[in-house]
């Protein structure tokens, strides 16, 4: 394996953020970057953070915010999205919505014997097989083995808790103030958006860039 492998936790439209990151990154040629989906909404310019990520040759997984947004543009069921949503989708360009729908769920690296996601796996299924609805957002897994949201069921445990692997899951979407570290995964979703920090994780070398949100932008 040439070069970095680069990954790096929900963005949420905070482009400048962003921007810092990839500066302090900076990537050379061999590197790879893989976006941990929710790339948009909620922060100030989810147009510049898709921008950046074309520039940056970026590999982008599809997050939760990104399937809702399609499946809207797909149906026109207001179900689907939210208020906030809604600004986006009248923001976004047709080379936009090319790029969210070629988002991939999960790319696997078998060297590492590691997958970046967005969401994560429910433990007792084949991680491969999981469908966009699981595996954009799952955060908890419910007494029935179900995957919820950790606001549904705040006693249930975290689905990466009960993760035993392999392979290695790197994934988003549960925002935390620091990295959750566990043996068989790893969460950067440190919470940017809301006033936290922008993480990258860098392969083989296993380090971690942060730049600080300089604000709080939601909600």
């Amino acid at each position: 394996m040439n070069g970095r492998l680069i990954a790096i936790g929900d963005i949420h439209g905070c482009h400048l953020e962003f921007a810092d990151l990839l500066s302090r990154l900076a990537l050379s040629r061999g590197d790879r970057l893989v976006l941990l989906g929710d790339l948009i909404n909620r922060g100030p310019d989810s147009r510049k953070v898709i921008d950046l990520a074309r520039e940056a040759g970026a590999l982008a997984l599809m997050g939760n915010h990104e399937l809702r947004l399609l499946k809207y543009r797909r149906t026109g069921d207001k179900r689907y999205v939210k208020d906030t949503d809604l600004e986006t989708f009248k923001l976004l360009r047709p080379a936009d919505w090319e790029f969210l729908a070629g988002m991939a769920l999960t790319y696997h690296e078998p060297d590492l014997n590691t997958v970046f996601v967005h969401g994560g796996f429910l433990p007792d299924q084949p991680w491969e097989k999981q469908p966009a609805e699981v595996v954009t957002r799952v955060q908890v897994i419910d007494q029935d083995g179900r995957p919820a949201k950790r606001a549904e069921r705040p006693d249930a445990p975290m689905w990466a808790d009960l993760w035993s692997g392999p392979p290695f899951v790197i994934y988003g979407h549960t925002p935390r103030e620091e990295v959750y570290k566990l043996k068989w995964s790893l969460g950067l979703d440190t919470g940017c958006v809301v006033g936290g920090h922008l993480t990258a994780y860098i392969l083989p070398e296993k380090r971690f860039v942060q730049v600080k949100a300089r604000q709080r932008y939601w909600p």
